[in-house]
């Protein structure tokens, strides 16, 4: 099995590069003086995307890619510039982006949940060079 993602050096880059935003957009809502309930309960609602990996892994890995990518926070964080009522909204969920891709959650290919642009996550995951368990 070959290995899917980033791996090395490039994949703790990413890692690292998604702390900073993570650190950013936190730092940016604190300093906003926004609801930290508000925060805590939408943290974790763009992970419902992964509903949609019930109807397979190609509809999953739309659905969940649609709302795990830096595009769509960052276009309502732009957005924000005129109607600033947003900007809590941009930076919760560009906090959530973030953190799962500092976590090493990236982006889904169509075959499985498991294999993501930063490489395979879960019970898959193997350390670079080690060999498949033997099934006999």
């Amino acid at each position: 099995m070959t290995e899917v993602g980033a791996q090395g050096v490039p994949r703790k880059l990413l890692r690292l590069e998604s702390l900073a935003v993570l650190v950013g957009a936190v730092t940016v809502y604190a300093l906003s003086h926004d609801n930290w309930l508000v925060f805590a309960v939408l943290l974790l609602t763009p992970d419902l995307a992964m509903l949609g990996f019930m109807a397979g892994p190609r509809v999953g890995a739309f659905c969940y890619n649609t709302v795990h990518t830096y595009l769509g926070p960052v276009a309502l964080l732009g957005y924000s510039f005129v109607r600033p009522e947003v900007q809590p909204y941009a930076l919760i969920w560009l906090a959530h982006v973030a953190m799962d891709r500092a976590l090493g959650y990236g982006l889904k290919y169509g075959t499985s949940f498991s294999e993501t642009h930063l490489g395979r996550i879960g019970a898959l995951r193997r350390p670079s060079g080690a060999k498949a368990p033997s099934t006999s």
